[in-house]
């Protein structure tokens, strides 16, 4: 365990903690700006994540303020904190990574606070950021481990290569991938995600998460990716890869997967893409004994990808169609999901509900279920985006 914060420290961070939440959105920029002048530390975020109003700043100015609230009591934070472990061994962020982040993070607290920032208070900073970095460093160092030790795992990258290309929609594809080494691979929880270290001929490194769309099976895995407008991986993966394209590829990491033990009546909510976890845990538990529901909400038929698999596997299956493009059948509806509207397929008293999509969605889904009296133990979500994101 990280040696405790001295009480001096505490009362440091809980007296300027304030002042840095005033000014964390000057300072989470000014501390990307020294980060990403590193060629060797701006390989490890992904740059889509950088522009505008930047998901990733706002996911890191969210966790500042939130980690300098809960100062003396950071175990409140541990769903969060294991979440960006996860994010990290997925991106491979090594011991050696975290002395950039707090050369960065201090440059920029003096910077944009200037005298205020007091060598008292950049050190108490210093100390905090080691305290949370020496957590993050050891969960991650045991889930390396675990990943290394486990059948067909393995630690750091290994190369896989493209054994099917399957088009599941206009903006869908899928991708089979199966080691180029030939022998088995990890058993992932199926929710899980793999992590990509991409370069497209004549570019910079690109590292990039996509969940795993397929049931374990020992021998390969499955992702399924959405083309993003102006997205360069993205589109590069639909364009220019072909079968037998070779991409070094992290073992499973996430921890946001289906374990049914317990568990008497599972909803899968999705929206667009997000049903790829969706379609890994039906195909790993669907058509047994455990109810599974499952809700998907898209733009229309044709953009609706993997349907039949949800369709064959789940005890009850809905569609939600924006913007429907033809005469609805079966369980299809026009529209938007209601949260209300899901007390009559399933039932809040006992039912666990895992949620992915975009945002909007899945906010509009937490809240409908909160609402409804579901305990967040039974509210399971994955964001796509920013590790940080989840701090809060």
């Amino acid at each position: 365990m990280p040696k405790a914060l001295s009480e001096d420290t505490l009362k440091l961070i809980e007296a300027t903690a304030p002042v840095v939440a005033a000014h964390v959105d000057q300072i989470v920029p000014a501390m990307y700006r020294r980060l990403l002048a590193d060629p060797e530390i701006r390989a490890l975020f992904n740059m889509s994540h950088q522009q505008g109003n930047s998901p990733q700043h706002k996911a890191l100015a969210g966790a500042l303020v939130a980690y300098a609230t809960h100062i003396r009591n950071p175990a409140v934070l541990g769903t969060a904190i294991e979440r960006i472990a996860q994010k990290h061994v997925g991106l491979q962020i090594l011991p050696e990574h975290y002395p950039h982040v707090a050369t960065a993070l201090l440059g920029a607290v003096s910077e944009v606070l200037g005298d205020a920032a007091t060598p008292d208070i950049l050190a108490a900073w210093g100390e905090a950021y080691w305290f949370l970095a020496d957590v993050l460093i050891g969960r991650e160092e045991q889930i390396y481990s675990a990943s290394e030790a486990t059948q067909g795992g393995w630690r750091g990258w290994r190369r896989f290569k493209v054994a099917a290309k399957t088009v599941e929609t206009p903006e869908i594809t899928s991708f089979r991938l199966q080691p180029v080494d030939g022998g088995p691979v990890a058993t992932h929880r199926p929710g899980q995600y793999l992590s990509f270290r991409f370069q497209p001929e004549g570019t910079d490194e690109f590292r990039r998460n996509y969940s795993i769309s397929s049931a374990p099976n020992g021998r390969d895995y499955r992702i399924t990716v959405k083309r993003e407008p102006g997205g360069r991986i993205s589109n590069w993966l639909h364009d220019d890869v072909a079968l037998g394209a070779e991409f070094d590829v992290s073992a499973p990491a996430g921890e946001f997967f289906l374990d049914p033990t317990g568990k008497r009546e599972v909803v899968l909510l999705s929206g667009g893409v997000g049903l790829t976890p969706m379609i890994s845990m039906l195909e790993s538990h669907g058509g047994g004994d455990l109810r599974m529901v499952y809700v998907h909400a898209t733009r229309d038929a044709r953009h609706h990808a993997m349907r039949e698999r949800h369709h064959e596997l789940a005890h009850e299956s809905h569609v939600f169609y924006e913007t429907p493009d033809g005469a609805l059948t079966g369980n299809a509806r026009a529209g938007r999901v209601n949260p209300d509207w899901l007390a009559s397929v399933s039932d809040p008293r006992i039912a666990d509900y895992f949620i992915c999509g975009p945002t909007g969605f899945m906010e509009a889904m937490i809240r409908g279920l909160r609402a409804a009296n579901v305990p967040d133990d039974r509210i399971h979500y994955e964001y796509f985006g920013p590790a940080s994101a989840q701090l809060g």
